[in-house]
């Protein structure tokens, strides 16, 4: 079996447009949370989102390029090319049948809305063009990445709620481990607009802290009411190690395993049982006991059930094991089908820059988390072994392990 190694990051992220930004941010506990006034003028529980400043996909995408691309389409686009730059790979590289495009991705809602929109203004449907059709799939992005790219092997999407991106990684990694591809650029996208979110904001789900934005998250906090939503584009490069060692590429680190589950109980209240399993897979199949984990990046995104059934969970599979914990969610809101890829990007970082990210806005935990290793202030630490955890919508889940050193 050939073994997964990560050798390139692309992001596009209310946290910063480069690496070293975002890496920054993480480090200090800065938020990219904040307060949209169209959210509030029609009538959202929550008005708050993460916001993304400085992004212009122009710098990156012709005319011609953005072509039928909708909102998670070009943030997944420009951090696929930002992923490759930082693999020092080339467009050329990826034109063959072994090199594929996997996206997370769960939504293209707004543009959806516009194709509704002008269809009733203007009394038929002639009007809106064949990109109508590209932009309103949810396979948007990934079918306009691998043609932007050039690339013969796989393309689709993975809709697997808030563990899409996880899932994609996941499935890039089977690929490869089964020699049936040799590079995958995959991740995640979410959009930011409204349209995507009123669903959302509408079962509740959202925090509705009044103060200031950047404290409304707060995983694990006794005080938490609810998730912030945000979004973006998180690209990865996966390659086999055979690949990435005969181009001499640098490894940030080798994907040891994927695990996957499904509660199959409830269609949005997690019981903590399948999340349980699939930690425990992820072990096994990395041969790895508790104590090997040096960092597990939890998926909490501040809403009162979830955490805690994570937070249970982690203290069962890890036991006397401890360790350190924490969720980036404080800082970014919760970027949903981007988020599985997005936070194995971010904790990459947190082990390159020698950190652990802080639980942004903890305060006085919840009593039920307490007994986990809550990381309160960022934390110098020699990271070399990471648990990225995902579990979304309709019990699924994914556990993603992953291994820094020296190559």
């Amino acid at each position: 079996m050939e073994r997964v190694v990560i050798t390139g990051i692309g992001l596009v992220s209310c946290l910063g447009q480069d690496l070293d930004t975002v890496a920054t941010a993480l480090r200090e506990g800065r938020s990219g949370v904040v307060r949209d006034p169209e959210r509030e003028a029609l009538g959202f529980q929550c008005a708050l989102t993460g916001a993304i400043t400085g992004f212009d996909p122009a710098e990156r995408l012709s005319r011609k390029d953005r072509r039928g691309m909708a909102e998670p389409a070009l943030y997944g686009a420009v951090a696929a090319l930002r992923a490759l730059d930082d693999a020092a790979l080339s467009r050329d590289a990826l034109r063959r049948p072994e090199a594929g495009v996997i996206v997370g991705n769960d939504s293209s809602a707004d543009a959806v809305r516009r194709a509704c929109d002008d269809t009733r203004s203007v009394g038929t449907t002639r009007l809106l063009g064949s990109s109508a059709v590209v932009e309103a799939m949810n396979s948007s992005a990934s079918m306009c990445l691998s043609v932007l790219l050039g690339t013969g092997g796989a393309c689709w999407t993975v809709s697997g709620a808030c563990a899409s991106g996880a899932h994609a990684i996941g499935q890039a990694s089977m690929l490869i481990e089964s020699g049936r591809q040799d590079i995958v650029v995959v991740g995640g996208v979410q959009e930011l607009n409204w349209a995507g979110m009123c669903a959302f904001d509408g079962l509740g789900a959202f925090s509705t802290w009044s103060g200031e934005p950047a404290q409304a998250s707060r995983p694990f906090s006794a005080n938490r009411d609810g998730l912030v939503p945000s979004g973006g584009g998180a690209m990865l490069v996966l390659e086999s190690l055979r690949h990435a060692q005969a181009r001499s590429a640098r490894v940030r680190a080798m994907l040891r395993s994927y695990a996957f589950s499904s509660d199959g109980r409830h269609l949005t209240l997690p019981d903590g049982e399948g999340a349980r399993r699939c930690m425990r897979d992820a072990l096994r199949y990395a041969n790895f006991a508790p104590a090997d984990i040096d960092y597990v990046n939890a998926h909490a995104t501040s809403t009162p059930s979830g955490d805690v059934a994570e937070a249970a969970a982690i203290l069962d599979v890890f036991g006397d094991a401890r360790p350190p914990v924490s969720s980036t969610k404080g800082m970014t809101g919760h970027e949903c089908w981007m988020a599985g890829a997005s936070e194995v990007a971010y904790s990459l970082l947190m082990a390159e820059h020698g950190f652990i990210a802080a639980n942004a806005n903890l305060g006085e935990p919840d009593p039920a988390c307490a007994e986990l290793d809550l990381v309160r202030h960022a934390r110098d630490a020699r990271v070399r072994t990471i648990m990225s955890n995902s579990f979304g919508f309709g019990g699924t889940n994914a556990s993603l392990i992953l291994e820094t050193k020296s190559w």
